[in-house]
Formats: structure tokens, sequence, C-alpha cells
């Protein structure tokens, strides 16, 4: 009997769940690896079974699309065609030398155990310890992370943000303060206010800094999801009973406290996005939490040498990259939800189980899930143009305020950077302040330092995804056994 072609899952949220049932249910051998300790991503992140939550569906909405990737998970799991590797975290995927000893730059390589791609990990909550498994093709279902935009005082213990709430209460059923202030933009906001609120904490205000009157413009591919206009309905009504009225065209100017958050100072905005005169207020409280949209996963992908679609990970009509072998899904090719990540992953599953069977794929075996695929991306796009980073963020830092938090690098330092020594791009910038070479390798600090400096902001291709212990890399990982 042949073995099982053999892929790689990286990420169990909603796309790469979705992804590896569709390839398992096809005759594919499925090792999913992911970071946390339970699947689901953040979307469907669990709590803790220590924890003994009675009802974790009150955290969640759409749980019963849950209980179908779980239960499917299960059943994969226990037929032995799913490999399930948590508390795995990869900072490399790098393709194996091919059957003549030689990898792709010509260069004569031992030879590979098996497989085309070899994918490293991290085991274990210490990440001291380094695996290695071998597929004949990746998955990249990395996700995104939050955009963080800096003011002054956002770096006060109190401040986190709004996926970061979300995360503590989903996860750690515990509430990051008891007066909250949800703020930035992005629709993101809406069910973390809601979920702090039912969690029993004051949420004293919700500052969004969209408005309603730019929703007439993208009437049309709103108008197209009816079920998520309706979601943003619910969110909203639930907000108005728990006494939060939202305030629309508002921006977060200035966090105050000593040693913690006290209050933050609010602002309307007009039209062209810069402050109106006259309208700040200070609203008290002891957590803000703040978003402004999120940004794609790409470092694995950038590793692998795959083309981007601006900050996006490019693929085809299948979810496949330009890089043989290696496909994606979900947000880190472009941000747009669990519904299209769990389009776009059962998309590259079916896509990669065929391909893997040296058979031609047939798009119609997709097509309901291409279709929602199209009216998703729409609706996303759609979505970033509404709820895009208010104009005039960068001209309301102020020079003392820190911007990379990890080498302490300040708007000053990055302004002066370019306008006294000359940088034109954000690596001149780096090199001149240090921003961006700490341990988060310029995630959190990326988007301020090319608004601050007026560089457009490009990937940074990195040999490694996260940190790796010198000892891991000095000796090659073994690999996970089957």
């Amino acid at each position: 009997m042949t073995e099982r072609p053999h892929l790689a899952v990286v990420g169990a949220g909603p796309a790469g769940l979705a992804a590896a049932l569709a390839a398992a249910a096809r005759g594919v051998r499925v090792t999913l690896l992911d970071a946390a300790e339970q699947a689901g991503g953040q979307f469907y992140r669990q709590p803790a079974a220590a924890l003994g939550a009675r009802r974790p569906q009150a955290l969640h909405h759409q749980w019963r699309t849950w209980e179908r990737l779980r239960d499917g998970l299960d059943r994969q799991l226990a037929a032995g065609h799913v490999r399930h590797l948590p508390d795995h975290h990869v900072w490399c995927v790098d393709r194996t030398a091919g059957a003549d000893g030689t990898d792709d730059t010509g260069i004569i390589q031992d030879a590979p155990t098996g497989g085309t791609f070899a994918v490293h990990a991290l085991r274990g909550p210490l990440q001291e310890e380094g695996v290695t498994v071998r597929a004949d093709a990746v998955l990249l279902a990395t996700g995104g992370y939050e955009r963080v935009l800096p003011f002054p005082g956002w770096t006060l213990p109190g401040v986190v943000t709004a996926g970061g709430a979300q995360a503590m209460l989903k996860g750690g059923l515990v509430l990051p303060g008891r007066t909250v202030v949800v703020a930035g933009t992005g629709p993101l906001l809406l069910p973390v206010a809601c979920g702090l609120a039912a969690a029993g904490a004051q949420v004293a205000a919700l500052v969004e800094s969209a408005g309603p009157k730019a929703l007439p413009r993208h009437a049309r591919a709103l108008a197209a999801q009816p079920g998520k206009l309706a979601e943003g309905a619910l969110y909203a009504g639930r907000l108005l009973r728990h006494g939060v009225r939202p305030l629309t065209r508002h921006t977060v100017v200035e966090a105050h406290g000593t040693g913690r958050l006290t209050a933050v100072t609010v602002a309307a905005l007009d039209r062209d996005g810069q402050l109106v005169p006259g309208s700040a207020r200070r609203i008290p409280c002891d957590t803000l939490a703040v978003g402004h949209g999120m940004l794609p996963h790409t470092d694995l992908a950038e590793t692998l040498g795959c083309a981007l679609s601006g900050t996006d990970v490019r693929v085809d009509g299948e979810q496949r990259t330009d890089v043989p072998g290696v496909w994606a899904a979900g947000e880190a090719t472009g941000i747009g939800g669990a519904a299209l990540a769990l389009a776009e992953g059962h998309i590259a599953g079916r896509s990669v189980a065929a391909r893997l069977h040296g058979t031609p794929p047939d798009p119609r075996r997709w097509a309901g899930a291409a279709k929602a695929r199209r009216r998703l991306r729409k609706f996303s796009a759609a979505l970033d143009a509404l709820y895009a980073p208010p104009a005039g963020w960068v001209d309301r830092i102020t020079d003392d305020t820190v911007v990379c938090r990890c080498e302490e690098v300040t708007a000053g330092h990055v302004r002066t950077s370019v306008d006294v020594l000359g940088a034109g791009d954000q690596r001149t910038v780096k090199l001149l302040t240090r921003a961006g070479m700490g341990w988060c390798q310029g995630r959190m600090c990326g988007p301020a330092v090319a608004g601050l400096s007026g560089c457009p902001a490009t990937p940074g291709r990195r040999p490694f995804a996260r940190p790796v212990p010198l000892g891991v890399l000095a000796r090659l990982p073994e690999d996970e056994p089957d």
C-alpha cells in the first residue's frame, strides 16, 4: 500500500483546521503544528481545561461552527489521519535537498530523510527544544497580529491591545481591569467591548475613530453580507443594554497615570482626521484596550521566498503561493475574519489533496467556498477602507513618546534619523536608531516607524520567524516521531 502523501499545516485556527480536515478527508496525512496548547486560534481560543469553564460558549459566537471543526478534528485524530502538535512554535520552514542531493541553489547537501519541506519548531513553553517535521507540502495558516499605533502614555501598565484583552478573557477567564475604555478602529472593538461588559467590567467608553458618514460609500459591498451586518447590530444592541454609547469620530489623545493607567483623554476628529478644538475630555479608567486593525503574519512565507501583494501573501485561485508546494490561507493572505479563513482553508485543503495525489484539481468541487470567498473578500476590502487609521495620527505623537519599546527608541529619534541624518527607508532608520532590532523584530513598532519616517512599510525578510536558542541552531533538531 502506498503511503499517504504528507502535508504540514502551520496554524490551528479556522483556516488551518479547515485545510487539515479537507486534506485528511481526501487521503492526505496531515501534521498540524500550532503554538497554542489547544486548537482554535485566536478566534476560537479556549480556556485552559484546569480552569473548569462551565460555559465557554458564552465567550464566543459561531460556536456551532467551532463544534463541527473540533469534532471533525477529533475524528481524524482517532483515525490516525491527522497528527496535532500543540505548543510547537514554528520558527522556519525550508525546502530540503532534492533527489540528486542538491538544493534550489545547486549546492550539494546531505540527503534528506524524506519529504520536500522541513518545518522547524521549538517545543514546549520554554521553547528550548528543537524538532523538525518533514512533509511533501506546507500550508501556512499563520494568522495575523494587531497593528499598534503609539500615542503619549501608551506604555503605561493598564494599556493593552484589544486582542490582548479578548485573549485574557477567552483563554484565562480574567478581566484586564475593572473600568475599561475600548478604543481605536475596526470591527474587533465591538465584540471586545461586549465581551468585557458581559463579563462584569464597566466599559466607560467605546472610542471609534471611524464615523457613520463613511458607510454609504461602501453600502453595496456591506449589504452583500447581511449576516455580518446583523452581527454588528447585535453587538451594538448589547452595548446599549450595558449603557455603552459609542463615541464615533473620536480618538485617544493621551493616556495618563503615574506607574499605572488612571485616565485617558479622548477628542473628536473632523472630516480630515484632525482634532476638533475644545472637544477633549478626560475619562477615568484603569484599563485601555486599544487596536487599529490587523496585519498578516508573513514571516514564514517571506523566509520561503513567497511573493507578497502589499502586506499579504499572494495566492492564486487554489490558495497556492508562487513557491511550488506551499499554500497559504486565512489572515496571512489578507485580513478578512473567520468565515473567509474557513473558505480559504477548505479550498486550500482540497487543492493540496488533489495535487499531492497527482490529479488536476476540479474547482467545481469547491464552487460554494469560492463564491463565499469572493463575497467576503469584497466585504473585507470595504471594511479596510471604512476602518482605516485616522489621518494625522503621526502628528499627535510627541517626540518623547517611546515608539520601539524593545529598544526604547522615541519618536524624536526616528524623526531625527530622517530629517537630520537622511534616512530614506525603514532599514536605514533601523540601523540608525535600533528601532525594530528588539525581541519583537519590529512587529509592534513597524507601522509607527513607517508612519513617522514617511517611508513605505516594506516587509523585512528574516531567516527566522522568532528568536531561537543557539543550542537549537548548533545541533540539528531531531524529527518528530511518526
